[in-house]
């Protein structure tokens, strides 16, 4: 997806950028920040099951995340504090049922999404591409709740504490949301296999 460009903002101070940031740690900071676009996006469509919605919530995330980019902990999980603005932003459009449009740097976006392109390898560029269509179609079937501890685990490889923080419930929670949807995946799968062959585990989605 494609960011819609905003326009330039003037610096906060002396050798600043529009962040807040020293130029060289905002280029840095962006660039890192836009690398998990498309992560953030196939989150989004699985929250909002809709592909217009999914790109206002990835609009309205990034527009939050670099105007509070002065307050992200240097060496912390930059993938993790970019999920929690997502679900946090979800849970407000849920609630209000309202959303701003929002203006990002779709150059920035381009060369981002280009640079990172080049730093995956192949296989991690195929991972969500080739997800077997039963267990994308099994694991869109869950419950929400269940839907995005998996999807958070399984599929983004965040930490058990790292899914607590971007889902606002305690650890033991989600390791419960986690088990259970697993448990409910590797059923749905099993009753699925025609041939009467075992289907693989579901907690290992992401290394296919």
């Amino acid at each position: 997806m494609v960011l819609r460009r905003r326009s330039p903002t003037p610096a906060d101070g002396p050798g600043r950028g529009r962040t807040g940031l020293p130029a060289g740690v905002e280029d840095t900071f962006e660039r890192d920040a836009l690398s998990y676009i498309d992560s953030l996006y196939g989150t989004a469509l699985r929250l909002t099951r809709r592909e217009a919605d999914a790109e206002d919530l990835v609009q309205d995330t990034y527009l939050k995340a670099f105007r509070s980019a002065a307050q992200f902990e240097r060496g912390t999980n930059l993938k993790a504090w970019l999920f929690t603005i997502l679900h946090n932003t979800f849970r407000n459009m849920r609630r209000h049922d309202w959303r701003n449009p929002v203006e990002v740097d779709s150059q920035a976006v381009e060369e981002a999404a280009g640079a990172a392109a080049h730093d995956r390898t192949p296989e991690q560029i195929l991972t969500r591409a080739t997800l077997d269509a039963d267990l994308r179609a099994a694991l869109d079937e869950l419950p929400e709740a269940f839907r995005q501890a998996v999807w958070l685990r399984d599929v983004e490889e965040l930490t058990y504490a790292e899914i607590a923080g971007v889902l606002a419930i305690p650890i033991g929670t989600v390791m419960s949301r986690i088990s259970r949807g697993r448990r409910t995946l590797y059923e749905r799968l099993a009753g699925k296999k025609a041939d009467g062959s075992k289907p693989e585990r579901p907690d290992v989605v992401s290394r296919r």
